[in-house]
């Protein structure tokens, strides 16, 4: 892939026998953002996991402590009270058989949906159109509840889905390259903290093999987990 000026600059800046420290990571990932716009940060962590093996296939939500800066659309699929009290909470967009219709038809202006269990027999018609684009609701995120209020009010404040990939990868956004250097690092921090605890029985040898920092369209900075808390 042929890289442009701004990136090669940049690259030029980050040692790539080096693995850094955690907030020194973070403040060189800021100092190479290449990007005119207010870039996300995202770590990657590459794990020694199979994803094929159920207990291996790691998937779940976390609040970060500064949220991600992103605006994320929300829409709650429920029955009448719960919609109301879904819109009262701040969803974009709620209700049951025409919000399912009008998915069904094409639309999918939102980032996030949530459901009540009842409503999902029906929304497992849309599975196929939802599961790959990874908008299907699901008890392991909190996205599939009663609660509807508190799952929405907790994904517009910063809540995050982060899923295996088919490596054995996992992506997450930690905030925008503007954040205070100190708060993306906790968001890290946050992140893989939950990975600690969630970590497999199964697995052998070094859980963590790897973990990067970049910007968006911004080079790779190597992370030493041995001081990622520094």
């Amino acid at each position: 892939m042929k890289r442009g000026k701004k990136y090669l600059e940049a690259s030029k800046l980050i040692d790539k026998s080096v693995k850094y420290a955690g907030l020194e990571a973070v403040e060189l990932a800021k100092k190479t953002s290449v990007s005119k716009f207010d870039a996300t940060v995202e770590v990657a962590f590459r794990l020694n996991v199979d994803p094929r093996k159920a207990d291996q296939n790691l998937r779940g939500a976390i609040s970060l402590p500064h949220g991600t800066g992103k605006t994320v659309k929300v829409i709650v699929i429920a029955k009448s009270e719960k919609a109301k009290e879904a819109l009262a909470a701040g969803a974009d967009e709620a209700g049951d058989v025409e919000l399912i219709e009008k998915i069904s038809k094409g639309w999918f202006d939102f980032d996030v949906m949530v459901a009540t269990p009842d409503m999902m027999a029906q929304l497992g018609k849309l599975g196929r159109v939802l599961g790959p684009k990874g908008l299907m609701p699901n008890p392991k995120t909190g996205t599939v509840t009663l609660d509807v209020a508190k799952a929405v009010q907790e994904i517009k404040a910063g809540k995050i889905e982060y899923r295996t990939d088919k490596v054995g990868n996992i992506h997450a956004p930690i905030g925008k390259v503007s954040f205070d250097a100190n708060k993306l690092h906790e968001n890290m921090l946050a992140i893989y903290g939950q990975l600690i605890r969630i970590k497999p029985a199964t697995v052998k040898g070094t859980y963590i093999k790897n973990i990067t920092l970049s910007t968006t369209m911004g080079p790779g900075v190597s992370v030493d987990e041995n001081n990622i808390r520094k």
